[in-house]
């Protein structure tokens, strides 16, 4: 779908050299181009001309008569290689300036020609033999032309019989008695050598002396036959080989036509096209490839002489798209033998840069360059036409309307000669005209065609299209010396056009032609030169915004510059910013087009994929591009396609979001999506969703893109088009969950607009049976970032619920009847559905059928409704409805055989109403119901309703069915109660028991639970006798609360209720309880515990509270120490990760997920830290699972958060011996004991103070050094980018991360009497 589009010419036409150029080449260090003449050498420059002499050393006769067969420029040796037809082989070194006959064949020499890389030189002589030379002219060998055997490559014969038997198609068995035709009367007889482009293989095409026919033989580098070519008829001398290797083209005659034909390596055809002449009209002179295989020149001329002896010469320039042959440019050089090509070539470096020189001594040099010619419109009447150049034919294509690959099209345009450049109108409503500029200098103009027949067929179909009508025909009245005069074409109101052409002030230099009708009267419309507007500089580009009216010029080394084109005297002027700077282009860009990002700007996409918006680069992987409204879309060459809005970005903005390319996080980003390697964008189709891309092989495919769906849907939602929303976001797929989402405050208040716009139960059921509860403007289809525009809050309360009731209020208000299928979809589609009342109304319908002309019956509501909700589930809710006509309904429908539920109806009709309810419940797995309708059918019926309640354990529902003085509720209680104690919750078992009036069995329950208060309370209640009052007391002391540490509840039962003081007191000392242990000794005047109970406990609680503290202070620091050493081997592995290269590959992500070195928590382990084979669905596992990972054992990934957690249980520890200190110490002070008190005070406080001064250093300053990032003037760029690739830690790693804990500094525990 591109055309070439010429971007700049050059003209060297002042010099005049000896004789007549016969054959040149391009010097590629200094762009120059070598002349070879019948006279010498010369070096053309636009501003030097060097001449070397050929006749001043006999290489050639100074009478004009020599012929010089090929000429190449080797830059590695810094000279020129001539080869004259008299056998020299002349070497002319720059440098030295000598000129040195390398080589001299007495036969003379055919032709010549240097492999591509320069190493190898092929000369055919004049005794039809091969001469194969090294680049320093060292022969390897000589083979003759004509070889009789087929090469290397012979093909196996598999005994298929002869050629004369074979079939032959439609020509017959008289195919293979052909004769071989001879090579044409005008062949020069002369071989022609042509290299692929990797240098292995050559191809000779030469004049067979046995049937004077030309054959082509394929050699390889060591000059050995690989393959001739079959016998073809009418081949003539044009010869190249394509420089991607696949094709060798050459032209031949047929009898019909005239071709330019293929053959592969083997000789045998591969393809062909039709040249666009008579079968002997022309003549192909020569074939050229240029650099990158993508453009085939055809140079011709004429065969038939006009009066003065004069020949007409062409230029064509060929391409070549899904199998189609385009004829893209054509150079028409007129009759004149002095303005006639002597030889051609393409520029080695520039793929589509064309040199030749001419026989009156004129060096022309043409740049084209790819474009797509389409139309510009951004409103609905816009047909996005798509024009592509084929010779004559101009091929539209309508987008909008079909997509047809190529070389389909909607319409093909017949010219009277061939087109080189396509413009359409900028105006809108006029988008659809376009401009054609003939070879001859014609522009023909094209409009819309008639409408007036809506009706109208073609070939018997109906017509929605209509081609476009030939309008006006104008001659541009320009100086047509030579093709290709205006290069460049923008139409840009009416009748007016600017063009770009040759300066006649400098080859430097162009002019800007603004063109407008002839005043003056001729029989043929004429567009002549309204002003001329010099450019220091060749403009390359041109481009035109009809918004704001803007043409903008680019210069061939990038600058910009502003055409004022619509002022009184047209000026150019540089493109500058708000400041007044002087902006432009750092590289030439291929591609143009004016945006607004805030203010105009100029993109621009140069050939090496970077993209400018302005001065700015922005991306450098943009492979096309095009702007569209508000919108900048591109694709790139990482196979996405992005589509952005420009009025949300700025400059800035705009680079940052196409950086972040086809990333992770990038899943429901709708500026992004995939595309096929290779697409490039041809079109957008204006008021709507489609974008055109085409594909490398040529063809097209139409996507549409999520952001202009989005966009598009979003403008159609917020102007209430429902309609036009709902169909496009069905036929693309898009959640119709978006229609509520996007403004749910508008769509409740416009519900009945929706319903009315939809018109269609269908499509409401269809958006009602996808509503989900997920807001899709956060999730699916997000704002982007920078965009304006945001979802509105809805109602509060599920979305689902909110959009069925007010659905469902607004359906029955308009037409109940109408409405009753989405009203039944409205209640199944509820977050808890309403089944029941769905099939209640159903029974409406079946009971009372309503008399409406669009109501439906019930039938066909329960029909649809057994297509919503599974027939068994209906079913049951049917049945839990207790209709048993409504039940009968939904079992006819379904595909139960009523052998299975008619005897189970029967026997629940024959029941009592509450027991066929409760059966029915319990049916249906509903229990708590059950239980209700049990517990009214009367007391036989209660041990049942008992055995219920155990087996579903509704004991607290069954509870408050029956009143508190009833033997149920009394049996109920019991069996609750029996229930908790299995549950360990004995307490409130004995609560119940004791409130029924069960004491001895709540006694046993609160015994079990040592809850000894309540205990003593039932037993004074029975009452219990006082020696078993004793016993009970001394039990729950001696077997519960001591066992249970509870040593001061121990002691009130001991000393109130067993009357055993000594026992009480045993229990505080044990507690560790001591004033309180003191009062009761001198209580009951037992100071002789002192000296054998208490003095020896304190004295023993001090030793085990040192001897505690000491192993936890050499614990913590050992932990400490360990700790210190972790990080510093983490820290060291990370700086050595830094040190290194940042993975740059795909597998980038998993090195920066699965490597343990990239985490902070993770570096310097050898383990991996993975649990996924841990089942999560064990308790023990997980603990097991928890313990693992907290291990203290060395080198284990998380060692460092398992010792913190040991530090922190330590500091807990410590810090939770402040009381227990305090009044150890008071005791031993008491009793004289200060020396074991005061070492006990130093050895606690030293512990607290050591835990304070590390506190800072194992929590602060370690998470500080794990998680920041390294920045700073020490840092390189890949040591940043490694560090904000670090996984941050997450949630869970944060979770067992332990806080610092805090200590309790405000707790006293010191005495001050002690030092």
């Amino acid at each position: 779908m591109r055309n070439l589009r010429l971007l700049k010419s050059l003209r060297c036409s002042e010099l005049q050299g000896p004789g007549t150029p016969q054959c040149f080449s391009v010097r590629t260090d200094t762009r120059t181009v070598l002349i070879a003449s019948e006279y010498s050498v010369i070096e053309l420059d636009p501003r030097v001309m060097n001449e070397v002499s050929l006749t001043a050393e006999r290489y050639l006769p100074e009478d004009g008569s020599g012929t010089v067969v090929g000429i190449q420029d080797l830059p590695d040796q810094e000279s020129v290689c001539v080869a004259t037809a008299t056998g020299d082989v002349i070497l002319y070194n720059f440098s030295t300036n000598q000129l040195e006959c390398v080589g001299s064949v007495n036969s003379g020499l055919t032709a010549m020609s240097w492999s591509p890389d320069q190493e190898l030189v092929t000369l055919t002589t004049g005794q039809d033999t091969i001469i194969m030379m090294t680049k320093n002219f060292e022969p390897i060998i000589e083979v003759g032309i004509h070889q009789d055997d087929f090469g290397e490559g012979k093909f196996i014969t598999v005994g298929w019989g002869k050629k004369e038997t074979q079939f032959h198609g439609s020509e017959g068995k008289h195919a293979a008695q052909k004769k071989t035709i001879p090579a044409m009367s005008w062949d020069d007889r002369r071989p022609r050598v042509t290299w692929r482009g990797d240098g292995q293989l050559f191809a000779v095409s030469s004049v067979c002396p046995q049937t004077g026919a030309r054959k082509v033989r394929v050699w390889n580098r060591e000059c050995v036959l690989q393959s001739t070519s079959e016998t073809v008829n009418g081949l003539e001398q044009s010869l190249c080989w394509k420089p991607s290797g696949s094709l060798i083209a050459a032209t031949q005659r047929h009898p019909n036509k005239h071709s330019v034909v293929f053959m592969e390596k083997n000789g045998l055809l591969h393809g062909d096209f039709t040249l666009p002449f008579g079968k002997e009209q022309v003549k192909v002179k020569a074939l050229l490839w240029n650099s990158d295989s993508t453009v085939l020149a055809v140079w011709l001329e004429d065969m038939t002489r006009e009066e003065g002896g004069q020949v007409n010469t062409y230029i064509q320039l060929w391409t070549v798209g899904n199998y189609h042959w385009y004829l893209k440019q054509s150079l028409y050089f007129g009759s004149d033998p002095q303005r006639a090509p002597a030889d051609v070539s393409w520029d080695p470096e520039r793929p589509l840069g064309l040199h030749l020189v001419t026989r009156g001594w004129a060096s022309l040099t043409y740049d084209w360059g790819w474009s797509t010619d389409r139309s510009h419109g951004e409103d609905g009447q816009d047909n996005a036409n798509v024009a592509v150049i084929d010779g004559g034919d101009e091929r539209i294509v309508f987008q909008s309307i079909c997509v047809v690959p190529p070389p389909m099209c909607a319409y093909e345009l017949q010219l009277p000669a061939p087109v080189n450049l396509v413009t359409f109108h900028r105006l809108p409503q006029r988008t659809n005209e376009l401009a054609a500029l003939t070879a001859d200098g014609h522009i023909l103009v094209y409009g819309t065609g008639d409408k007036s027949d809506p009706t109208a067929r073609v070939g018997g179909f109906r017509s929605i299209t209509h081609a476009p009508q030939l309008k006006t025909t104008y001659r541009v009245l320009l100086d047509q010396e030579l093709p290709l005069a205006l290069r460049l074409l923008l139409w840009l109101r009416g009748d007016v056009f600017l063009g770009v052409g040759g300066s006649v002030e400098g080859p430097s230099q162009s002019t800007l032609l603004i063109l407008g009708p002839s005043e003056a009267q001729s029989p043929q419309s004429t567009l002549e030169i309204k002003s001329r507007v010099e450019v220091e500089g060749h403009v390359i580009s041109m481009c035109h915004s009809s918004n704001t009216g803007t043409v903008a010029l680019q210069l061939e080394d990038g600058q910009i510059r502003k055409f004022l084109w619509d002022s009184l005297k047209p000026s150019v002027v540089g493109w500058q910013d708000t400041t007044g700077y002087s902006i432009n282009f750092p590289d030439p860009c291929v591609q143009t087009a004016l945006c607004t990002i805030e203010k105009e700007h100029l993109l621009g996409l140069t050939d090496r994929s970077h993209l400018f918006v302005d001065d700015t680069e922005v991306a450098s992987n943009v492979s096309s591009f095009v702007v569209y409204d508000d919108f900048l879309l591109l694709t790139t060459h990482s196979h996405t396609c992005r589509c952005l809005r420009l009025s949300t970005l700025t400059v800035k903005g705009l680079q940052v979001a196409l950086a972040a390319d086809g990333g992770q996080n990038d899943q429901n980003d709708e500026t992004l999506r995939r595309v096929e390697r290779g697409s490039r964008i041809v079109t957008v189709v204006p008021q709507d969703t489609r974008l055109i891309l085409q594909m490398p092989r040529g063809n097209l495919e139409t996507i549409h893109h999520r952001a202009l769906v989005l966009a598009q849907l979003r403008k159609c939602l917020d102007s209430q088009k429902f309609r036009e929303a709902f169909e496009c976001m069905r036929k693309l797929r898009i959640n119709l969950n978006l229609i509520y989402d996007h403004n749910p405050k508008v769509f409740l208040e416009s519900v009945e607009t929706f319903l009315r716009q939809l018109d269609s139960i269908n499509h409401i059921n269809l958006f009602l049976t996808e509503l989900k509860e997920e807001d899709t403007t956060t999730t699916m289809y997000p704002y982007p970032s920078n965009a304006s525009g945001q979802s509105a809050p809805g109602a509060c309360g599920k979305k689902v619920d909110i959009v069925c009731d007010a659905l469902r209020c607004t359906m029955e208000s308009m037409d109940q009847h109408k409405y009753c299928l989405s009203i039944l979809t409205s209640h199944v589609k509820k977050t808890v559905p309403e089944l029941e009342v769905a099939l209640q109304k159903v029974h409406e319908l079946r009971v009372n059928p309503p008399g409406a002309a669009n109501a439906v019956s019930a039938e066909e509501a329960l029909k649809y409704l057994l297509f919503l909700v599974n027939v068994n589930e209906l079913y049951e809710h049917s049945l839990g409805t207790y209709d048993f006509d409504l039940v009968l309904m939904v079992a006819e429908k379904s595909q139960k055989d009523p052998k299975e539920y008619l005897p189970f109806l029967n026997m629940l009709k024959t029941l009592e109403p509450n027991y066929q309810r409760y059966t029915i419940d319990k049916h249906l797995k509903r229990y708590r119901k059950a239980l209700h309708h049990l517990s009214k059918c009367g007391e036989e019926h209660f041990t049942e309703a008992l055995n219920l309640v155990k087996d579903q354990r509704l004991y607290s529902e069954a509870l408050g069915l029956y009143p508190t003085d009833s033997p149920q509720y009394k049996a109920l209680s019991c069996a609750y109660a029996e229930y908790l104690v299995e549950q360990q919750q004995a307490e409130q078992a004995g609560l119940l028991l004791w409130r029924c009036g069960e004491a001895v069995r709540a006694l046993q329950a609160f015994v079990g639970s040592a809850s000894w208060r309540n205990a003593l309370c039932v037993a004074e209640q029975i009452p219990l006798p006082p020696d078993q009052l004793a016993l009970l007391a001394r039990d729950l002391a001696g077997t519960k609360l001591i066992e249970l540490r509870r040593y001061t509840e121990a002691a009130i039962l001991l000393e109130q209720y067993a009357k055993d003081c000594e026992e009480a007191i045993s229990a505080l000392i044990t507690g560790a309880v001591w004033e309180e242990a003191l009062r009761l000794v001198y209580l009951y005047n037992r100071q002789d515990i002192i000296e054998t109970n208490l003095k020896p406990a304190l004295l023993e609680a001090c030793s085990s509270q040192t001897s505690y503290l000491e192993a936890q202070r050499a614990m913590f620091t050992r932990h400490k120490t360990r700790l210190a050493v972790v990080r510093e081997l983490k820290e060291k592995a990370r700086l050595e990760l830094l040190d290194e290269d940042v993975p740059d590959c795909p597998e980038a992500e998993l090195y920066s997920e699965a490597s343990s070195v990239m985490s902070g928590s993770r570096a310097g382990s050898k383990y991996s830290h993975s649990n996924s084979r841990i089942s999560s669905r064990s308790s023990k596992n997980r603990r097991k699972a928890e313990r693992k990972k907290l291990s203290l054992k060395e080198g284990t990934p998380l060692e460092d958060m398992a010792l913190l957690h040991a530090l922190a249980e330590i500091i807990h520890s410590v810090d939770k011996m402040r009381e227990e200190v305090h009044s150890l110490l008071k005791g031993l002070m008491l009793f004289q004991f200060d020396g074991q008190a005061g070492r006990l005070q130093q050895a606690y406080g030293e512990a607290l103070q050591m835990i304070e001064v590390a506190l800072p250093e194992v929590w602060q300053e370690g998470l500080q050094q794990s998680q920041a990032p390294i920045t700073g003037p020490n840092s390189t760029a890949n040591s940043i980018m490694a560090s904000f690739q670090q996984p941050r830690p997450s949630s869970t790693q944060d979770s067992e991360t332990p806080p610092p804990p805090k200590m309790r500094n405000g707790v006293k525990w010191k005495l001050s009497i002690l030092k």
